[in-house]
Parts: C-alpha cells; structure tokens; sequence
C-alpha cells in the first residue's frame, strides 16, 4: 500500500493544496498547452516580466519565475519542502492505484523528495558512489559504448533518427552499468523505465497509467532481486557499494534504502543526460558556426554546453511545498501550497544574464544557471550528465564533422512540466567515399 505511507517514494492520495491570495490568478496558463511544450521560452519571458509570481489554476500550482525568487525557495528546504517532486501532478485513477497497492511496492523517498535530517544521512553514501575513482572507470565504457552506437548509425547512411539511435541509448546503458545491471537486461529496463515521466510530471490517460504502473512494479520487484543478488555476491559497482555501507552501519543505511535508490537512479541518470545530449544537437547543429567551432577546437565544447544548460535546459522546472505560512516576493503563501519553480525562467533572467534568449557560446557567467538545481537537492548526477554529453559531442564533432539537421523537421517534446528534449531529431551527413 505504498500509496498512503508518508514515506513512499510516490505519494498517490495527495491531499489538496492550498491556494494562496493576493497574487495574481492566470486561468490560461498551462505547461501542457502545445505553445508553451514546444517553446516555453517566449511565455516564461512575458511572466517574469509582467507577473513573476502568480497562481497558474489549471495546474494548481503558485509558479514562481525569476532567480532571485527561484533560489530563495531553492535555499529555504525547511520551508519549502520537496516533498513532492516525484508525487503525480494529477489525480491516478483507481486501477493504476491498485496496481502500486501490492504488498511488496514499498519504496521510500530516499533523495530528492526526502527531507531534513534523513536526506543528508542518505546523500552522503550515494555521494560516495559518484567519486572520482568510479568516474574513472566509467569513461572509457561511455567512450566504447558512444562509437558503438555512432558506428551503428554510420552504418545504417544518412539519414538518421538520433534519439532513438543514440542520446536515449547511451545514458541508459551507462547509468545501468553504473548501477550494476547486466548488459543482456537492457532492453527490458529502458522499456520499463521510459515513460516514467509522464506518470509522475504528465497528464496521462487512465490507459497509459496503469500501463505505467504495471512497468513501474515490474521494476520495483527487478531492482530488489538485484539487490538481493549483490548482496550474496558484490562486485564493483554502486549497488554493491551501498550494501557494503549499509553492513558496517545499518541504521546509518537500511537496506529498503539500498532498494530504494537503485530504484530512483535509473530514471534520474537517463532522462535528463538524454535530453541533454537532444537538446545540444537542435540547439548548435542549425548554426554551422557554432558547430564548426567545436569541430575545430574540442576545448570548446564544455563551454558550449554550459550554455545549452542555460539557454534550453533539460529540467524546466521542479516543484516544492510550503510547510508553513511565509512569503516570496510580496506575496503571502499558506503551509501547504504547491509550488512550481521556474528553472528555465531563472536560467533566462535577464538581471543575471544579458540578452538571455540569444544563444552565446562565449558567455562568461552562463555556468550560474541552475539546471541541476541548488541547495541541498543539487543533482548528484551533474557531473557524470557533463561528462556523457561532452563525450557523445566530441565523438560527433569528430567522426561526423559534417553533421546537420534534416530540413523542414518538425519537433515534439514530451508533454509533461518537468523534464525537456526532442522525441525524434533527423540529420544527415556526407557520406564518405
């Protein structure tokens, strides 16, 4: 009955919010409009501009745009608890709530939902997982898996589907080894996993929920086989590093918590890297300029990309709950009312950033965006997400210098409030004689 423990990972029955006063009230605005999924950019633009904090009534949530506004409830976790950030936006039906009823679905918010003092005790083992000598080992692995499936693209001719083929593959596979799942349990993994999103950030139909929820507790019961078969046998890899810290320190590290972040990792280290790595190719590819300063120079992509962070970030927004009365920006908000923070409006405030909507590969200060969060919460998993996604480009850059976009193509994006990338993107390139 995982739905109704105050620790699930999901909390399914979520009680109403509270809706403050004395703010603006926008009766339009929505992340699922088909504007806003394809470009959010020209409506969060106006907002922050003429209302930058208002109560969004389709959503239900107080939407909370520019960075000022947006790291004071960053950097305040006691009074803007997040709680909620891996709670469904929307109501689930009932059929998909029986299937997250078995006995046996019971994880627990173990990272970016759990709080004070639990989340420090929780991150710093899983912390430990992200070092310096794991990283290492894992490098040369993204570099042979990133030319196997660019080799595998190539061979195929131009043109190609590079979602499909390459940005959604790659950080699956890297994040499942960094894991320890086996290789041969790929496809079956990325299946269960891939629409996870939209469960918890989207709108999906009663249909598409409980299909969800049915991959979501297959998943469940194969992340605790795994765990309870490293547990008899380690290796090197972070499930078994976990157990190891929850052996010598048990009520430091329980092993549902062990469970539990295998459960949640998966999803957090793929979604993100693969928009990432999505967004990069539709962002720089159109200017051959930018693509061919890259070419060129490979010191130039970290640059490059920290601007795509900034310019059209991978996470748009996240959420957060008041746990008591306070105020943001003139505005009274009561204990209770949700939250949606505005990342890709913060990262485009132009009292930080000049110019904020033109893309500059030269900007100095665009490492102050905020697409890994801030605070407590800032994303594990920043590091290995740069590290994957300046790979794949050097690999591009280099193998594949004359790399463009198919023309005429048109993009799709995921309809959900969180997490952005293109489902599909088309290039082309000379093939060689």
């Amino acid at each position: 009955m995982s739905h109704i423990k105050s620790d699930a990972y999901h909390k399914i029955s979520i009680a109403p919010s509270a809706q403050p006063t004395g703010c603006p009230v926008d009766s339009a605005f929505s992340p699922f409009n088909s504007d806003y999924l394809n470009n959010p950019y020209p409506q969060l633009e106006q907002l922050s501009a003429e209302r930058p904090i208002f109560f969004a009534e389709q959503l239900g949530y107080l939407v909370v745009t520019g960075m000022d506004n947006v790291m004071e409830v960053l950097k305040n976790h006691e009074v803007f608890s997040s709680e909620n950030v891996q709670d469904p936006v929307f109501p689930v039906c009932e059929r998909a709530k029986a299937v997250l009823s078995a006995d046996d679905y019971n994880p627990q918010a173990v990272m970016s939902n759990s709080q004070q003092p639990e989340h420090t005790r929780i991150r710093k083992y899983t912390r430990d997982g992200f070092n310096a000598r794991r990283m290492k080992l894992l490098e040369p692995y993204i570099r042979e898996t990133t030319n196997t499936l660019l080799t595998q693209i190539l061979d195929q001719g131009s043109p190609a589907e590079f979602i499909s083929s390459f940005t959604h593959p790659l950080p699956g596979q890297v994040i499942f080894r960094f894991i320890g799942f086996p290789e041969a349990d790929d496809e079956k993994l990325i299946y269960w996993t891939s629409n996870r999103l939209i469960f918890t950030w989207g709108k999906p139909t009663d249909e598409e929920q409980v299909e969800i929820a049915e991959n979501m507790l297959r998943y469940w019961r194969y992340c605790r086989d795994f765990v309870a078969s490293r547990n008899l046998q380690p290796a090197d890899d972070l499930t078994s590093e976990l157990l190891a810290a929850h052996k010598e320190n048990p009520q430091e590290l329980t092993y549902r918590e062990v469970e539990s972040i295998i459960y949640g990792l998966s999803f957090a280290g793929h979604e993100i890297v693969s928009n990432f790595i999505g967004l990069t190719l539709q962002n720089v590819l159109p200017r051959r300029d930018r693509w061919d300063a890259c070419c060129n120079d490979l010191s130039r992509i970290p640059g490059m990309l920290e601007e795509v962070l900034r310019f059209d970030s991978p996470q748009i927004s996240w959420r957060r709950v008041a746990t008591q009365d306070t105020a943001i920006g003139g505005v009274d908000i009561p204990r209770g009312t949700r939250i949606f923070i505005s990342l890709g409006a913060a990262n485009r405030d132009p009292a930080l950033f000049p110019a904020p909507a033109e893309f500059n590969m030269d900007r100095v200060n665009a490492t102050k965006h905020i697409a890994f969060g801030y605070g407590i919460h800032f994303c594990l998993g920043a590091r290995l997400a740069r590290m994957e996604t300046r790979i794949a480009i050097e690999a591009l850059v280099t193998r594949v210098p004359s790399l463009r976009l198919v023309d005429d193509q048109h993009f799709s994006f995921a309809p959900n409030i969180t997490f952005r990338g293109p489902l599909k993107l088309y290039a082309k390139w000379d093939e060689r004689k």
